[in-house]
């Protein structure tokens, strides 16, 4: 129940689907006696979508995320383990060009090549399912393989995890996979905006990792600018709502350690 609430209403608060939503409310209303309504329900979508487009609401949003764990220090040594989340790979066009088709977190799965020339000797697991709400879209770890070896890394390399749908069931099930043993380092590398979620989750269900993220969209220092590309700047808008809202149910419903987790302290 908690997976389909979450797709549905985390779709429906999405700030680009709010704002349509609400110009087409008052499209329908121009056709009734509630005209003024609609012409105002109108004029308050192009202007809300006009803010989103020029103001820097997505980096504001996104940067407190991305820079809540800093880049992994690899003067520690080396790891004993390694989880990869899923969510970097398109399961249904990958079906259809018979190709694995990376999206706009490729740097979760180009990250395990590096990962894996550097520390031969640690295991390395990705976790990724199928995460579409009709479980119809394939499973992210099917389409690996593949792509590792045009890498260059054997497939014994990696081990798949393809039971999760989400960013809980990646703790739950990484954790039954990898069977840490106590004092061993892990890693968790995933997108610098979905880290504090995902350390929140493995913290939650006793799997201790270390931050490794990847992936950013804003930088160490915060630059603000206006302007720019008016679907780049909603899409972003989108992208860090969906991270937050993710942030809040997670929380609320006890899957996470807490609200904005943090680094362990030393």
């Amino acid at each position: 129940m908690f997976f389909i609430l979450a797709k549905t209403v985390t779709f429906l608060l999405l700030p680009s689907n709010v704002l349509l939503l609400i110009g087409l409310a008052g499209l329908v209303l121009l056709f009734t006696r509630w005209r003024r309504v609609g012409t105002r329900l109108m004029a308050a979508s192009l202007l809300l979508m006009a803010l989103a487009a020029f103001l820097p609401l997505a980096a504001l949003l996104i940067h407190p995320l991305e820079t809540r764990f800093p880049p992994w220090n690899p003067a520690r040594g080396a790891p004993d383990g390694i989880v990869v989340l899923g969510g970097a790979i398109g399961p249904a066009l990958s079906r259809i060009y018979g190709a694995t088709q990376l999206n706009g977190s490729a740097e979760r799965v180009t990250a395990i090549a590096k990962l894996a020339r550097e520390y031969p000797k640690a295991r390395i697991i990705y976790s990724g399912g199928d995460a579409s709400l009709f479980a119809n879209q394939g499973r992210e770890a099917d389409y690996l393989y593949p792509l590792l070896e045009s890498f260059g890394v054997p497939r014994a390399r990696v081990e798949l995890e393809s039971r999760a749908r989400n960013t809980y069931e990646n703790a739950v099930f990484s954790k039954a996979l990898a069977k840490p043993k106590p004092g061993e380092r892990w890693l968790l590398v995933t997108s610098a905006e979905h880290m504090p979620r995902a350390i929140g989750c493995f913290r939650r269900v006793g799997f201790p990792v270390e931050a490794y993220p990847v992936d950013w969209h804003t930088g160490p220092r915060l630059q603000l600018s206006i302007g720019e590309k008016f679907g780049s700047r909603l899409a972003g808008l989108d992208r860090a709502t969906h991270a937050w809202l993710g942030l809040l149910a997670y929380w609320l419903t006890g899957r996470t350690s807490a609200f904005l987790p943090g680094p362990a302290a030393p």
